[in-house]
């Protein structure tokens, strides 16, 4: 199982960013997963001139990646419980996490997608939710392979 997991954010070095490599190597065992995290100068200005700008240069930047199943976390999306959100990972063999920039996805971008999730009700900086994202992938994959992890 291939997993790839796709921000609209800048390069950093900081305690999430550790706590996600320690869930990256724990997911090694079941599953690839490959971060990658995507800003640019583009990106940049859209984001300084409006929401809609904004919105259409993350479509642009996630529009190659969009093979596979593509799930996007969206605060609009499915609130689903573990056991449901590992159902994603039964079925599926290549899976794209999509986790937008600070405007969120436009609609078009939304409707293209196989599943859209939220993570909770709450809101979650992108660092936080990136966070989540992988624990959940790692409780969903010891799930599918009977780990007792999930418990």
């Amino acid at each position: 199982m291939k997993i790839d997991i796709y921000t609209i954010e800048k390069q950093s070095r900081d305690e999430y960013t550790l706590a996600c490599e320690k869930s990256k190597k724990m997911i090694q065992k079941y599953a690839s997963v490959t971060e990658h995290n995507i800003f640019n100068k583009k990106i940049s200005q859209a984001q300084n001139r409006d929401q809609k700008s904004a919105q259409e240069s993350y479509s642009r930047a996630f529009e190659p990646y969009m093979k596979g199943s593509n799930i996007l976390l969206h605060p609009e999306g499915k609130v689903l419980d573990s056991f449901d959100f590992y159902k994603i990972f039964d079925i599926n063999t290549n899976l794209n996490f999509f986790i937008g920039g600070a405007y969120g996805f436009e609609r078009s971008f939304l409707d293209r997608a196989d599943h859209i999730i939220s993570l909770s009700k709450l809101t979650f900086s992108h660092k936080v939710a990136k966070v989540v994202l992988f624990e959940q992938i790692y409780r969903g994959l010891t799930l599918l392979h009977k780990h007792p992890y999930h418990k």
